[in-house]
């Protein structure tokens, strides 16, 4: 076991009591963990919370002790001040075995030369060029912050891979904070959390719409709407919406697609 988990697993231990679905923790008690294990002082503290709640999988002892199909995570409680919570379920994957949806691929030649790959910033560069998160919302959408990193009320520091607004038909507002994922990665609800938090703090009379996205090979996307509803303490994460995007050139889409199309939604 690493020192990381080594750590963080003294501090639930020393917190934990049965049927609690809250353990609250902070920043201090983090080095008295390090000092009760015999490891030197660790510059960076905020990086083990940090690391559990977005990188790492909490060690076996601690999910262990969660009831059936729930799981432990790390939410932020202020600055400094973090909580063990349980959640049902804690990361969800996308669902691979959705029809995808053709898209005439509006990427760049040059972009897609010096920005191969399948990585986060690829996939954020390429849902922006095609406008997937238009084409999944049905709302004109603008991005107006990548990578913020800042602090939010009763969280702590927060840090969002882009941020778009929108605008309906009828003139309502919007704010979409989007979380970017490799393949084979899973989404998280301690980022939704902390993306909802930030929405409802900052963008007062924008509807909050928190969105992920994930390369499922070269030229598909998954983009999900995401929420987190809580009842009875528990933290429940939930798929609003689902579809599976697949970039291709326009000569990919035949005639007959087309009018397939057309006539569903006549």
């Amino acid at each position: 076991m690493g020192k990381y988990e080594q750590i963080i697993e003294w501090v639930f231990n020393q917190n934990y009591q049965p049927d609690k679905v809250r353990v609250p923790f902070n920043r201090e008690e983090l080095v008295q963990a390090s000092e009760a294990l015999g490891f030197e002082r660790i510059k960076n503290l905020g990086d083990i919370p940090y690391s559990f709640r977005f990188r790492r999988e909490l060690p076996d002892s601690i999910q262990n002790t969660a009831p059936e199909k729930a799981e432990w995570i790390i939410v932020g409680a202020g600055v400094g001040d973090y909580q063990f919570r349980l959640a049902a379920p804690g990361k969800i994957q996308p669902n691979p075995h959705l029809k995808p949806v053709k898209v005439p691929d509006a990427t760049p030649e040059i972009v897609r030369h010096y920005a191969p790959g399948t990585d986060e910033q690829a996939l954020l560069t390429r849902a922006r060029y095609n406008r997937l998160v238009d084409i999944f919302t049905g709302i004109t959408c603008y991005s107006i912050q990548n990578h913020l990193r800042t602090t939010v009320s009763n969280i702590g520091q927060v840090e969002v891979d882009e941020i778009y607004v929108g605008i309906n038909k009828r003139g309502t507002h919007f704010v979409l904070p989007c979380q970017a994922k490799s393949p084979g990665d899973r989404f998280g609800i301690v980022q939704v959390i902390q993306d909802m938090a930030l929405c409802q703090e900052r963008y007062h009379n924008a509807i909050c719409k928190p969105i992920a996205l994930q390369f499922m090979n070269d030229n598909g996307v998954a983009i999900l709407e995401l929420a987190v509803i809580e009842g009875d303490e528990l933290l429940k994460l939930n798929i609003v919406e689902e579809k599976y995007y697949e970039l291709v050139p326009r000569a990919e889409i035949s005639d007959v697609e087309l009018r397939m199309l057309m006539e569903s939604e006549l």
